[in-house]
């Protein structure tokens, strides 16, 4: 019978192997919910993320062992913490929980996780109460403004382009894969970026062509991605361009567009005459 497990800590790192010396390829955040596929010793676990498939190994003393019957509970009733940090208050203990953050059968003030009732004052959402649009996946994005860049990493205190992408889509209930290079076979493909509206994602490859970055396109030409920290930089038909170093950064690739048909914002403008100069530094 498969094993399950829940996140008790307030985030976690998922490694490419069973050493604390191997790289840091994602995170579990509290209350995340994962199927341990095997183990090694007592130290490791290889597990499965439940909501992207995302397979890799963590420490077994960061993780707590629920039932099949947890498991499907936990799945259904849930709510997300929109705030960048937020303590869970219990008799004797704290839990700083970030965004993004599962607070699992939670009924509008508390929730129990072995044995311990939590109970959680901060602003959280039900998936059942969100209509994913532009303006709530803006809202949510422009909320991890400054947030280090980490690879890796899914929440404030750290995070890679890709996962910023995952964190503001699946706050908006909206489901991708942790990976840009994955991402961007979701949605339908936007023609050009002058078409291109608020909450559409864009993705950039490297000189040999492969998706390595991604971020979400703003109103006015304007781009939020995560590059040495969550920031908005301008975007055009080249890609990236970072104002302060008067370059090109990222070669666009495609938009894709995640968020069905709506009457959203009006189109992302055309960049302003003279916003970018004749002589400039491409990649």
């Amino acid at each position: 019978m498969p094993s399950y497990a829940i996140c008790p800590l307030s985030n976690v790192p998922i490694r490419s192997n069973s050493s604390d010396k191997s790289e840091i390829v994602s995170q579990l955040l509290f209350g995340e919910l994962a199927e341990v596929l095997e183990t090694k010793g007592r130290q490791w676990a290889k597990i499965r993320c439940i909501w992207d498939n995302y397979v890799g190994w963590v420490a077994a003393n960061q993780l707590k062992a629920i039932t099949p019957s947890e498991l499907s509970v936990f799945r259904e009733h849930f709510a997300y913490s929109l705030e960048l940090f937020q303590p869970l208050m219990a008799d004797n203990e704290v839990i700083p929980v970030v965004m993004g953050a599962r607070l699992p059968n939670f009924d509008g003030m508390r929730f129990a996780l072995d044995n311990t009732v939590y109970t959680f004052s901060g602003q959280a959402v039900f998936p059942e109460h969100i209509k994913p649009s532009a303006e709530f996946i803006l809202k949510i994005a422009r909320r991890y403004l400054h947030a280090p860049f980490l690879h890796g990493g899914r929440s404030p205190m750290g995070i890679d382009a890709a996962g910023f992408i995952q964190m503001v889509f699946k706050i908006a209930n909206i489901a991708l894969p942790r990976e840009a290079a994955q991402q961007v076979y979701i949605g339908t493909a936007v023609d050009f970026v002058e078409q291109s509206m608020p909450g559409d994602v864009a993705f950039f490859e490297n000189r040999t062509g492969r998706i390595t970055h991604c971020g979400i396109i703003l109103p006015d030409a304007e781009v939020i991605h995560a590059f040495g920290s969550v920031r908005i930089d301008k975007i055009d038909h080249y890609g990236i361009y970072d104002r302060s170093e008067k370059r090109y950064t990222h070669r666009l690739r495609v938009v894709r567009r995640m968020l069905k048909t709506e009457a959203t914002p009006k189109q992302v403008k055309r960049r302003v005459s003279g916003h970018i100069p004749n002589q400039v530094e491409l990649f």
